[in-house]
């Protein structure tokens, strides 16, 4: 029993590794040592913190390959610890940032979501997720970072899987801040998007589209896709959006997106598609479900397995057509009318 139960405390003590990483992510730290290996008490002066709590904070997370840690209590940045740099291609930095805020804190209260499967997040703050979302523009603004720099690492696996050319007019249903749009048009010179999502997202898009030179093609529209969404797409995509609701939810998402499709349009649902394994992949899926059941509830959204998205199509009235899980664990749903 003595491996099982030192892998056991390692899993335990996984959480307060978690928040040191939110810590330095808070602090700056990997971005103070981006010029090169600093003392601790360096760092300290310039981060305005304590500086036996920064050395002692460096020196472990030097064990998770984070930092290197050299001689006269001298540390540097490792290609791991580089991801939490604010501007690292697919920085980590904001998913750290929501983690180390109200969202780690509603972790605390997962033991309430398993015994009366209500929302371990609603418990804490009063709200729903989204609901709180609204009334904190800041933090809004860094959950809405969070998912693009996500999609950084995840759509270079996507695009070289799924061929989107075929499509000229693509809907990003819940599109977010642009991220995956001005991806797909920048390679589709011809085709034309439109973006939908609530309006304090969609302000942000527009930046977005702008900065990358595709906003000439590319309409924003402010709403609500449990109500309506835009006709005429030969392409309508959903990234990481149903998983974020309930079966209801996500069935009612996608009745309204079937009602705006033509008949010889085309769905296409991106998000984490777990297979029940235990590689890397699949324990990422089992992480993310677990933080979707602290933020949703043991009834709300969730990373559901292929057979339970199809479920969800069908019963929408759409058809899947084809089914395709990626190495890194994400999948692409294809469904047609």
């Amino acid at each position: 029993m003595t491996e099982p139960a030192v892998r056991m405390r390692a899993l335990l003590h996984a959480q307060v590794v978690s928040r040191a990483l939110c810590v330095v992510a808070e602090l700056g730290l990997a971005d103070e040592l981006r010029a090169g290996p600093c003392t601790a008490d360096a760092l300290a002066v310039r981060v305005s913190a304590h500086p036996g709590a920064v050395r002692r904070l460096l020196s472990a997370l030097s064990a998770f390959g984070v930092f290197t840690a050299e001689a006269g209590d001298t540390f540097g940045l490792t290609p791991l610890g580089a991801t939490l740099c604010e501007d690292a291609p697919g920085s980590a930095r904001p998913t750290a940032l929501l983690l180390g805020g109200p969202v780690g804190t509603a972790w605390t209260r997962l033991g309430h979501t398993a015994r009366t499967g209500e929302s371990a997040f609603a418990e804490v703050f009063g709200t729903d997720f989204f609901g709180y979302l609204t009334g904190e523009p800041e933090l809004h603004a860094t959950f809405d970072r969070s998912q693009t720099e996500g999609l950084h690492v995840e759509l270079d696996e996507v695009f070289d899987a799924v061929d989107f050319t075929p499509y000229r007019r693509i809907v990003d249903v819940g599109g977010g801040d642009g991220e995956m749009l001005a991806r797909l048009l920048a390679r589709s010179p011809e085709a034309r998007g439109w973006l939908l999502d609530l309006p304090g997202t969609v302000a942000r898009a527009a930046g977005r589209l702008a900065a990358r030179g595709v906003a000439d093609r590319c309409s924003l529209v402010a709403g609500d896709f449990f109500a309506e969404v835009p006709s005429g797409g030969d392409l309508y995509l959903l990234t990481h959006v149903v998983h974020d609701w309930d079966d209801q939810r996500a069935i009612d998402i996608l009745r309204v997106c079937r009602k705006a499709m033509a008949p010889e349009a085309t769905l296409k649902i991106i998000d984490l598609l777990p297979d029940g394994g235990t590689d890397d992949s699949s324990r990422f899926a089992a992480g993310m479900d677990l933080y979707m059941l602290s933020l949703f509830g043991g009834d709300g959204g969730g990373e559901r397995g292929d057979e339970a998205i199809c479920g969800l199509l069908r019963k929408a009235g759409l058809e899947p057509r084809s089914t395709l899980r990626l190495p890194s664990g994400m999948g692409v749903v294809t469904a047609t009318r």
